[in-house]
C-alpha cells in the first residue's frame, strides 16, 4: 500500500545563514491533504558540501559520519510516521521531538495530559490528574522501590494495580471512591496510548479477568422532604449562614445547578423567569448535540438573584460576584473552590444547630433536587434533561430512593382496588 506521506532531507537555499551556509531541513509531504512542512535540523552546509555528503552514493571518508547522522535523522522520521494511522502533522511533530521511550513513559504521559488540560482551561480535571500522579509516585517509591521517572505502561499489571489499591485503602486510609477517581485517570492514559498505537491492547491491565477499577456507590447525599422543610424554615445565626442557605436552596430550586455553573452565570443567561445555561462540565467533554438547560425561576430563586446580583446592566457580566472577568482560569478555579468551601462550612453550622446531617455540602442540593423530583412524580427522562446528563444511568445514580413514608403509603394503597 502506498504511504500517505513522504520524507526527505532537503537543503533550503532560500536564505543563507550568517555563516554563509544554508539550513538542512526535513521535508514532509502529506499526499492526502497535499500539504508539506519543513522541520529545522542542526545541520547547515554550502550547496557543494551538501551534494558531496547527500547527493552522492559514495561520499568521501570525511563526510561519511555526517551522512550517517543525516540518514539516522531521516530513518527516525520515517519510523515515527510509519506508526501513524492515519498520518497527521500534529501527531508526527509530537512524536518526533520527544525522547525515545517517552511514548510509553508514565511520567511523560501524565505531564502531557496535564498540560493539555490546563491549556484548555480544564483546571479541576488537571488537578485530579496531578493528585493521581502524586499517589502513584508515593506508591512506586515507597512500596515497589521503583523509580517513577522510569516507569512505563508495561510495568503496570493487574497485580500492580491491586497492590496500589491495597496501599491506598489500608496504608494511606483513602476511600475506594478516591482510588477509583485516581485510577480512572490512569486508565484514560492507557486508552489514549492504545488509540495512538503506542502500546498494544494486550498490555491493557483493566477489565474483566484483569483489574477492575472500584465502582463503589457512596451514600446518597440527599435530604428527605422533612429535612428540607426544617432547613428551609431554619433561622441562620449569622449573615454568612444566611448566604450559604440562600445559595444552597438556589442550587436546589434551579435544577440542582452546581457551584461552578452558578459562578459562571451571566446576565444574558437570564430571560425573564427563565435561565438558559450550558453546564461547564458538558462544554468541555460532550460537544455533540449540546442542549442548554432551561430553568424556570420561582419566587425564591428570583429573590436570591435580586438579593445577590451585581449592579451591572452589561449582558456579558457575571450575575454574582464570585468570579471576575479578568480572572485567569486558575484564579477562577480557586475562587469557585473557596466559595464552595465557604458554603459548606457555614451550612454545616446551620445544620448542626437544627439537628440535620452535619456531612451536608453544596453538592447535596443537586442530589436533593433529583430525589425530590422523582418522589413528586417526575419521569427519569425529564430529570435527565433537567440535570443535563447525557446518559440516563448517571441520572439514576442521583436518586436516593423513596423515603419510609412513601413506602408505607404505597403498602397501604396496594390492596386498594377502587
Amino acid at each position: 500500500m502506498t504511504s500517505a506521506y513522504s520524507i526527505s532531507v532537503y537543503l533550503d537555499l532560500r536564505r543563507a545563514k550568517a555563516s554563509g551556509k544554508f539550513p538542512v531541513k526535513l521535508r514532509v509531504y502529506d499526499s492526502v491533504t497535499q500539504k508539506q512542512k519543513m522541520y529545522s535540523t542542526q545541520f547547515e552546509f554550502i550547496e557543494k558540501e551538501f551534494k558531496s555528503i547527500w547527493k552522492t552514493t559514495k561520499p568521501r571518508s570525511e563526510y561519511r559520519q555526517i551522512r550517517l547522522k543525516l540518514q539516522a535523522m531521516e530513518n527516525r522520521a520515517n519510523e515515527v510516521a510509519s506508526k501513524l494511522n492515519p498520518f497527521s502533522f500534529d501527531q508526527f511533530e509530537k512524536r518526533l521531538y520527544r525522547k525515545k521511550g517517552d511514548g510509553v513513559n508514565l511520567k511523560y504521559n501524565y505531564e502531557q495530559k496535564i498540560h493539555a488540560l490546563r491549556s484548555h482551561d480544564r483546571i479541576g480535571t488537571a488537578s485530579n490528574y496531578e493528585l493521581s500522579q502524586k499517589s502513584l509516585i508515593k506508591f512506586s517509591s515507597t512500596i515497589k522501590n521503583q523509580d517513577y521517572g522510569q516507569l512505563t505502561f508495561y510495568d503496570i499489571t493487574p497485580d500492580w494495580l491491586s497492590d496500589y489499591e491495597y496501599f491506598m485503602v489500608n496504608t494511606t486510609n483513602k476511600s475506594l471512591t478516591t482510588v477509583s477517581m485516581y485510577l480512572r485517570a490512569l486508565r484514560t492514559l492507557f486508552n489514549d496510548a492504545i488509540a495512538e498505537n503506542e502500546i498494544e491492547r494486550t498490555h491493557y491491565p483493566f477489565g474483566k479477568r484483569k483489574y477492575q477499577v472500584p465502582a463503589s456507590r457512596g451514600v446518597k447525599k440527599a435530604l428527605s422532604t422533612d429535612q428540607l422543610k426544617i432547613l428551609y424554615n431554619s433561622t441562620p445565626d449569622t449573615q454568612e449562614q444566611q448566604r450559604a442557605k440562600d445559595f444552597w436552596f438556589f442550587s436546589y430550586a434551579c435544577n440542582g445547578i452546581n457551584t461552578k455553573d452558578i459562578a459562571q452565570l451571566r446576565n444574558r443567561d437570564i430571560d425573564g423567569d427563565k435561565i438558559y445555561f450550558y453546564r461547564a462540565k458538558t462544554l468541555k467533554t460532550s460537544k455533540a448535540n449540546l442542549k442548554p438547560i432551561v430553568v424556570y425561576l420561582n419566587d425564591f430563586s428570583l429573590n436570591v438573584i435580586e438579593k445577590y446580583k451585581k449592579q451591572s446592566s452589561n449582558s456579558n457580566d457575571f450575575v454574582f460576584s464570585i468570579i471576575s472577568e479578568g480572572d485567569t482560569p486558575e484564579q477562577q478555579h480557586k475562587k469557585i473552590k473557596n466559595f464552595n468551601r465557604f458554603l459548606g462550612q457555614h451550612l454545616k453550622k446551620l445544620c448542626v444547630a437544627n439537628d440535620l446531617p452535619k456531612e451536608i455540602s453544596p453538592y447535596w442540593a443537586r442530589h436533593s433536587f433529583a430525589t425530590t423530583s422523582i418522589r413528586k412524580g417526575a419521569s427519569m427522562e425529564l430529570l435527565q434533561e433537567s440535570l443535563g446528563h447525557g446518559n440516563i444511568k448517571t441520572t439514576q445514580n442521583y436518586f436516593a430512593g423513596f423515603d419510609n413514608s412513601t413506602k408505607k403509603d404505597f403498602a397501604n394503597q396496594i390492596m386498594d382496588f377502587d
